[in-house]
């Protein structure tokens, strides 16, 4: 799995000086010597992806591109996956649950000001910056925050920062709330396929097996992608795949699943996509800034696990259930992680979304708010 993820970072951006070799090398000498445990293969093959992107994008000679048909790849991937395990069942019981959804949505937005606001103690972080840099990421949020005077650099070097620490964290507080889940497999985001690499023969017999599953995932790449391309939606590169998907195997056209070893190598794509945005320029842009960042975004990742494990109790979910479903950034990571470990997916989405529908609706009231504490004119 690693060489896996090392392999498709090279791929994705060959390096065009021997230098820059430096950021994958030292991964695949330990894994080529045998240096590396054996329990490395229960790391997350996202966090495996991840740390690859990041080791890349920090010792690159230009700035690695995380944009592209191999990272949409991943997102239709990933759709796929969630669409074939969407419950109707779990979307009626949210209409009970819809009050308790909004007040944690609400409190997380919240949270997420309130850390913007801790951002400014920094001099020379504009209140716009540091609102705006932890709300969100959002195309009209990004309009609204260069009106309003914010620093590009700095809020989109946060951002990335943020869904970097949310991934980095996500599978050992799975693994440490998966005992308390009653049923749960908190375990599996750990990975998809089987604990030791799989022989050539066996790899290529599980791709055969999987043909339902490849035909579900070459629809939804078929249909899904062109509709994504014609109608400007958020995430539409995984929100038509996983209508199309969810479609065919909600109507009985088509019983299949993704199988696991594309689903591992869309969560590696998403995980490399990550890892890729955190470059040299980012963290420069931070600055003295970094550390204050750092702090307040595990705040505030720690105060929202607990808004999560409050929402499950009192919506009847699981933990990991609640801890994925309030997690306050990273929505691929985060849908990956809920389909790999085998958590409530359709409740996940559902809050996630929320959340998201959630903070738009709040972009006027935060744009007077920061006007007024800036002496801005409110129109």
């Amino acid at each position: 799995m690693v060489t896996f993820a090392v392999t498709l970072a090279v791929l994705l951006h060959p390096p065009s000086l021997p230098g820059s070799w430096g950021s994958v090398a030292p991964v695949g000498l330990l894994n080529s010597g045998g240096l590396l445990p054996s329990v490395l293969w229960a790391v997350p093959v996202l966090i495996v992806a991840l740390v690859a992107g990041l080791g890349y994008a920090l010792i690159a000679p230009r700035p690695p591109r995380a944009t592209g048909a191999p990272f949409a790849a991943g997102h239709v991937i990933l759709g796929a996956a969630i669409g074939s395990r969407l419950d109707l069942g779990s979307i009626r019981s949210l209409r009970a649950d819809w009050l308790a959804v909004f007040v944690s949505c609400s409190a997380i937005l919240v949270l997420c000001v309130a850390a913007g606001y801790v951002l400014c103690l920094k001099n020379g972080i504009y209140i716009a910056t540091g609102v705006f840099a932890m709300v969100g990421r959002a195309p009209s949020l990004t309009a609204t925050a260069r009106t309003l005077g914010a620093d590009d650099r700095v809020v989109t070097a946060v951002q990335y920062l943020r869904v970097l620490i949310i991934v980095a964290s996500m599978p050992f507080v799975i693994n440490e709330l998966s005992p308390f889940d009653t049923g749960s497999s908190g375990a599996g985001i750990f990975l998809f396929v089987d604990d030791e690499p799989l022989p050539t023969e066996r790899l290529l017999g599980a791709f055969r097996d999987a043909g339902p599953g490849l035909i579900l995932v070459i629809l939804a790449f078929l249909i899904g992608v062109p509709l994504a391309r014609r109608v400007a939606l958020p995430a539409g590169t995984l929100i038509f795949p996983l209508i199309v998907t969810a479609l065919l195997t909600g109507t009985g056209l088509l019983d299949a699943s993704v199988p696991n070893t594309l689903a591992s190598a869309g969560s590696a794509l998403i995980g490399l996509q990550v890892g890729l945005r955190l470059t040299r320029d980012s963290l420069r842009a931070l600055g003295s800034l970094l550390p204050l960042a750092i702090v307040t975004i595990v705040g505030l990742v720690a105060v929202s696990a607990g808004l999560g494990l409050v929402l499950a109790q009192v919506t009847g979910h699981t933990l990991i259930d609640g801890y994925l479903a309030t997690s306050p950034g990273g929505f691929y990571p985060v849908l990956a992680a809920a389909v790999s470990s085998n958590s409530n997916v359709t409740f996940v989405l559902a809050v996630q979304i929320a959340r998201h529908i959630v903070i738009l609706l709040s972009v006027p009231f935060l744009t007077q708010l920061i006007s007024r504490r800036a002496g801005l004119p409110v129109e």
